[in-house]
């Protein structure tokens, strides 16, 4: 440790401690980003289910953040740099905690949640709860509950909670804006440029590691953990209505990212600039930076700020980057990989959880003679799983005709459609198949090593992007690559993949007052083609622009 700290800093030691402290504020940092981020994308199923919305506006939902960041990312980059960066990144950090705090609000203010189910709360309950109610029984009594728009629908349509989640990840976005930028040119400005690369990399972000065993173990608790009986609950985790406590982890999350401002107030300006011998540029680096091929890659940011005179300097600034062939071209790249990485990491949740947790049969939701007896609603999801290993979207679709017990320990009995054994059905969907779970492993540890081999690509690019421009332009290269990347990426992906996943939804839910909710069970081979045809086309388009580059 003594060697690495003696390699690193070749100043005095406050200029090393300044410097590594700002080092360890900046991990922390990009730590509580990546941890609220990616515990976004392990929450996406539970708000689909718990705001009743498809999949095409989570991915709204999901695209919020990068139009936040989308607002202030081409004048935080360019003028940030001129002023208090670790300032300016911890009023950054702030933004990020109140919106994180913002997408939990709904939990508290939109009340209990209530899932369909025709099975008794408790042994006590005295309802009627036959699953199969004779046709005629039902037309004497009228039109049947489903039909009738339920009490509170007046005041519930005109709310639409999603909204406070839409909102609060647009603040994350805002928040979130300085924290890359500034921080990655701050750190490239005071390191040896030969260690540059190790402090970057230095800055690995093991958040979404955090962010997804956080979105797992929240998925797992009730939502409304602590204020309902749990007993009466009769669903488990993996049934489609199971909505998890997805608003404890923002709050942790929250909580997280407010701690991670605190550093940044007490660091300064700007350091001494490290010691080093003008550089010799190679002729390939002179062809694309233009300007003196002894220019030094570091600069003091700390310069006189004349607002109204770098307003001015903006577009032209903006029309010499864009100028740079090997920056242009890097930006065209990355616009197409970060389609194909985005639109996979944002429903890669939900892929496992349909594909690799569904029984081992397609869910029967036809009318066949068995429960032509009985009056179906179409509409209803009560899933039980019949002793033949089909799973019936209802106990009345498997024309069961008695129940007994409670909770998720209900039996159904004399379920027609049953043609074997003792003609039963349990609730809930049918186990989840044995073939998955052997699959699984080896899905899994696919998925690590392809992210692993696409982040080494990670930080080498960043590299690249700041070496190939003038040193001034550090902060806006990276701000605005991050802008266009975020609005032709960031933004698209997630909803154009949830309108693709749309597409194989083989049952909607039903929203309390009317209306089409949020997806009951996927044909998840339609699901698996769908996603596998879309990352192909991306693939092939970013070998084709390398092959250009060359």
């Amino acid at each position: 440790m003594q060697h690495l700290t003696k390699r690193w800093c070749m100043k005095p030691l406050s200029f090393c401690v300044s410097l590594q402290m700002f080092l360890v504020a900046l991990s922390f940092a990009y730590f509580a980003k990546a941890l609220s981020g990616s515990y976004m994308k392990s929450t996406i199923t539970q708000l689909e289910r718990r705001f009743d919305i498809p999949s095409y506006l989570i991915g709204v939902i999901d695209g919020s953040f990068e139009i936040g960041n989308l607002l202030v990312i081409a004048f935080v980059s360019y003028f940030g740099a001129k002023l208090h960066r670790p300032k300016i990144i911890a009023i950054g950090c702030l933004l990020m905690s109140l919106g994180t705090f913002l997408i939990a609000l709904p939990h508290f203010i939109i009340g209990r949640y209530k899932f369909e189910t025709s099975i008794r709360s408790s042994v006590n309950s005295t309802s009627d709860l036959s699953p199969c109610p004779v046709r005629s029984s039902v037309l004497a009594a009228g039109p049947s509950a489903s039909s009738v728009p339920s009490s509170g629908c007046e005041h519930e349509s005109m709310l639409s909670m999603w909204i406070y989640v839409f909102l609060g990840n647009i603040l994350r976005g805002i928040g979130e804006t300085p924290v890359q930028p500034l921080g990655i040119s701050y750190i490239d400005d005071y390191a040896l440029e030969e260690n540059a690369a190790f402090y970057i990399g230095t800055s690995t972000i093991i958040g979404p590691v955090f962010g997804y065993l956080l979105g797992s173990v929240c998925a797992k608790i009730y939502v409304d953990i602590g204020f309902v009986n749990m007993e009466s609950i009769s669903i488990t985790p993996g049934d489609a209505r199971w909505v998890g406590a997805w608003w404890l982890g923002y709050l942790i999350a929250g909580l997280i990212t407010l701690l991670s401002a605190v550093p940044f107030w007490f660091l300064p300006k700007s350091l001494p600039l490290p010691e080093r011998r003008l550089a010799k540029y190679s002729p390939e680096r002179t062809s694309f930076i233009k300007d003196s091929p002894l220019l030094e890659h570091k600069y003091q940011a700390d310069e006189p700020a004349n607002f109204l005179e770098m307003a001015k300097d903006f577009l032209p600034t903006l029309r010499s980057l864009l100028g740079n062939p090997v920056y242009f071209l890097y930006l065209c790249i990355t616009i197409i990989q970060f389609n194909s990485l985005i639109g996979m990491v944002t429903y890669k949740p939900k892929y496992i959880e349909q594909h690799y947790g569904q029984s081992a049969s397609k869910a029967n939701f036809l009318m066949a003679s068995c429960n032509a007896d009985c009056q179906c609603p179409e509409t209803n999801w009560d899933p039980v799983c019949g002793e033949n290993g089909l799973t019936y979207f209802s106990p009345c679709l498997a024309g069961c005709r008695t129940s007994h017990g409670s909770g998720i320990d209900t039996v159904f009995e004399e379920c027609s459609c049953v043609a074997v054994g003792n003609h039963t059905a349990s609730a809930g969907q049918c186990n989840y198949r044995d073939s998955c779970h052997r699959v699984f492993p080896y899905f899994l540890a696919l998925s690590v090593i392809t992210s692993f081999i696409i982040s080494l690509g990670g930080t080498p690019g960043y590299m690249l992007l700041i070496r190939c421009i003038r040193p001034q332009l550090k902060s806006l290269a990276l701000g605005f690559h991050t802008l266009t990347t975020r609005t032709l990426a960031g933004i698209p992906a997630p909803i154009y993949f949830g309108a693709i996943i749309d597409t194989t939804c083989l049952k909607w839910g039903q929203k309390k007052c009317g209306g089409r909710g949020a997806c009951r069970i996927y044909n998840t081979t339609a699901y698996r083609y769908s996603l596998i045809t879309t990352l192909d086309l991306h693939i092939c388009s970013a070998v084709w622009g390398w092959n250009k580059q060359k």
